[in-house]
């Protein structure tokens, strides 16, 4: 069964920014991706506001936040609330990726996108799964199915086959690599042939890849020179990705006896570098073959890394002797570790810098790259500090306000509940004269003669004098427990320790991380300018496949139609041109930001709603696993609102008198008058916009509906046989029946009187006298099929 397949761009096409798009496969909608850039670009958001209530699924394919870093503000904030399909790996270093992210920003800035609450809640929604598993939907992805494959580019990283009613295959594959690594196989996209639609991105169509042999000697020369030169290496790295195939690697170096390296520190540095490599040593099943053999033969595990010293902040790298290789999370050098260390190290000589990744444009990251000889730069420093004198006055002022709210209004909650502890005191008891204090009342006897009561009383109440008892505070963990209660004074750091830690010194020269959550602190920021006189390099590590393979890929693989994402507009275009000199009868397209394309396979299939009424009069056939009905109605084309409360713009009026036209076209087909169709839809147009064409929303859509023709029209039509049955098949059925049936020649001959036989058409027909056996072994013959 054919499906109508639309794909619109919500980001990430004809350019390197995010990748975010949404998929619909006849009523089911998926949401591929759901990326957010470095800088946390608010067009992205406000593109996907318009798609994020419509969404029914989310497709995942990489854990880095160009692929998934949208996810918590859309589930926090815009209200995203749907499965979210990923792998194991991808739901386990997407976490890692998100909580380095806002750690980093925050240590500098005031960020507040979103929270690790917003993490922890978009990434309770993921549906983890396994390569090659299965998953079949259901409700509206009735006869939908989806698959994840091996990508080849991070951890997890997945290839995603949809596929509906085991007809129609769609791929999304972007940012695969085919070549195998040390921690990671290549994709496995040649396995997959002639599919109806796929997805790719275009990012390397026009980059030429140096070989890995050269790479690697590039890296270890790079550091060899560096560390023996008495200078500090920073490697920009990603979080939890393409970091392991590098730890990995220089880690093997580190090993190697002739490398001469051992000496020198190793430092893997970012917030979450602990977690990273524990979940690492847990996925190895996840990684290549290679690994796998090493760790099932020597039970070693090849994340148990012998030189790797990690880190999570400036004051456990400050405990690393120099000079140091130090792998740093932001790739970017947009914030993290790496900005920081960037600042302190690119003024010094004898230090360098590696790059590895090629980050969104407008990242300090890749301006480096882009501008290879740049030797100054005017950079924005971002810092949190300790507030000081008269902010610090400021706050603490206000702190003590807000405490002192608190406590009063704690009070209030006390006085409220001693005074309804008293309002259930014997009925008999004269109405107090209360003294009031801070804490209590008073209870004194009134005057005068005392209200008497049905029924004897024997308490009584006397004054009391006031005491205060002290309300235990506790939290879902039970009673709050104060720490200092329980220190030991042995324990406890002297004035002299208490000032050193105060200062931010350790054993080294280095100020240490002071723990900012404690403390009041604020954000401040100042431009300054920065003399490079490090050694900036680039070196590929981003593990995806080159131009010249993504084409050849796309050769073997055969789509019939080719949609181009992701990637420069002059390297789109000569994808585009590449696949089309394969072959000319694929459909490429390369879509603009906010487009919708319909790449829907067959050409003359329409869309049309359904009224109850019509439904409901429908008589259904059964053919194998299919229903089948005749309808008679009239196509009405009035407009039907997508998403409520938007108007339909007045470009629409041109869709409105096409799709009348394309009425008339299909009227034949479906047994209807074209002429009366035409009046019909002319009539519904003119009410429609009427004579001042009234503006109408621009996110709704005009989809035919398909309404019962009164009884009376209803014009009748033949019958249709639907079902190919063989004769070999039909001649057991008679047989059943006690109609004795042979094959004479290739003819079913029944009972010596009637004959069954194939015509050159390929249709059968019916051949004998008029009798009780004609009319019998035709109406078994009617059975084998649904008739309409």
């Amino acid at each position: 069964m054919t499906s109508i397949i639309k794909l619109t761009a919500v980001s990430g096409v004809q350019e390197e920014s995010a990748l975010c798009y949404l998929l619909q496969v006849d009523e089911f909608r998926f949401l591929l991706d759901c990326g957010w850039d470095e800088n946390f670009s608010m067009d992205i958001i406000d593109a996907m506001k318009r798609y994020v209530h419509q969404v029914d699924a989310v497709l995942l394919s990489h854990p880095d936040p160009i692929h998934l870093g949208a996810l918590p503000y859309a589930v926090g904030k815009l209200g995203l609330n749907c499965t979210i399909y990923a792998t194991i790996p991808v739901y386990k270093m997407g976490q890692m990726f998100m909580y380095d992210l806002y750690q980093s920003r925050n240590n500098s800035e005031d960020f507040t996108l979103f929270t690790l609450d917003d993490v922890d809640c978009a990434f309770d929604k993921i549906q983890q799964l396994k390569y090659s598993q299965i998953v079949n939907l259901k409700g509206k992805g009735h006869g939908l199915s989806i698959t994840p494959l091996p990508a080849g580019h991070m951890i997890g990283g997945t290839i995603w086959k949809i596929v509906k009613d085991g007809e129609e295959e769609i791929v999304y594959a972007v940012d695969f690599n085919h070549k195998r690594e040390i921690h990671l196989n290549g994709c496995t996209l040649e396995s997959i042939s002639r599919p109806s639609l796929l997805i790719t991105d275009s990012f390397n169509a026009t980059y030429v890849q140096p070989r890995r042999k050269q790479r690697d000697e590039m890296l270890l020369t790079n550091v060899m020179e560096t560390l023996r030169g008495d200078g500090n290496v920073l490697i920009a790295v990603d979080t939890a990705g393409r970091v392991l195939e590098l730890a990995q690697l220089l880690d093997q170096i580190w090993r190697t006896k002739d490398a001469g390296l051992g000496a020198y520190p190793l430092a893997l540095l970012n917030n979450v570098s602990y977690n990273v490599v524990e979940f690492s040593k847990s996925q190895v099943e996840w990684m290549s073959d290679k690994l796998m053999r090493c760790f099932e033969d020597k039970r070693n595990n090849p994340f148990q890394f012998r030189h790797l010293t990690l880190c999570h902040s400036l004051a456990d790298l400050a405990r690393v002797p120099s000079p140091k290789v130090v792998l740093c999370s932001q790739p970017d050098l947009e914030s993290g570790f790496s900005r920081e260390l960037f600042i302190q190290w690119c003024q010094d000589a004898k230090n360098s810098v590696i790059l590895t990744y090629r980050t969104t444009p407008g990242t300090l990251a890749r301006y480096l790259i882009d501008n290879p000889g740049e030797k100054m730069l005017d950079l924005e420093v971002r810092k949190r500090v300790k507030l000081e004198g008269k902010d610090l006055e400021e706050f603490l002022e206000k702190d003590k306000m807000k405490k002192e709210a608190a406590k009063k209004l704690e009070q209030a909650k006390e006085v409220d509940v001693d005074s309804s502890d008293e309002s259930d005191m014997d009925d008999d008891l004269d109405q107090p004269v209360a003294v009031k204090t801070k804490h209590h009342d008073l209870m004194m006897k009134a005057e005068g003669s005392r209200k008497g009561s049905f029924f004897k009383q024997a308490k009584k109440s006397y004054p009391m004098f006031p005491t205060h008892e002290e309300r235990i505070k506790w939290d879902e963990y039970g009673e709050i427990i104060r720490l200092e209660e329980f220190l030991v004074p042995e324990l406890q750091a002297t004035e002299e320790e208490k000032s050193k830690l105060e200062s931010g010194l350790t054993n080294g020269d280095e100020p240490m991380d002071q723990d900012l959550s404690v403390v009041p602190t604020k954000c401040i920021s100042s431009v300054e300018n920065l003399e490079i006189r490090a050694r900036i390099t680039y070196i590929d590590y981003e593990g995806r496949s080159d131009g010249d393979s993504i084409k050849k890929i796309i050769n073997q693989m055969k789509p019939r139609q080719l949609v181009i994402v992701h990637g420069p507009p002059e390297a789109s275009l000569d994808l585009a041109e590449s696949c089309k000199a394969f072959s000319k009868d694929i459909k490429v397209y390369t879509p603009k930001l906010q487009e919708t394309i319909d790449a829907t396979s067959e050409t003359h299939i329409y869309q049309v709603r359904l009224k109850d009424s019509l439904v409901s009069s429908l008589q259904f056939c059964k053919a194998k696993d299919t229903e089948l009905a005749w309808i008679d109605g009239v196509l009405d084309m009035r407009v039907v609102k997508v998403d409520t409360g938007v108007m339909l713009e007045e470009g629409v009026k041109e869709e409105a008198e096409d799709a009348g036209e394309l009425a008339m076209d299909i009227a034949p087909d479906l047994g209807m008058d074209s002429n009366a169709t035409a009046v019909a839809a002319q009539r519904a147009i003119k009410n429609l916009f009427g004579e001042d064409e009234k503006e109408m929303s621009e996110e709704s859509d005009v989809i035919p509906t398909l309404e019962p023709l009164p009884p009376h029209e209803i014009p009748g039509h033949q019958s249709v046989f639907i079902n190919e049955p063989r004769l070999s098949d039909f001649k057991q059925v008679l047989l059943r029946e006690g109609i004795q049936a042979e094959f004479v020649g290739g003819v079913l001959v029944c009972n010596n009187m009637v004959a069954v036989r194939r015509t050159e058409a390929g249709r059968i027909g019916l051949e004998g006298c008029l009798c009780d056996d004609y009319y019998k072994i035709r109406e078994l013959l009617y059975q084998q099929y649904a008739v309409v």
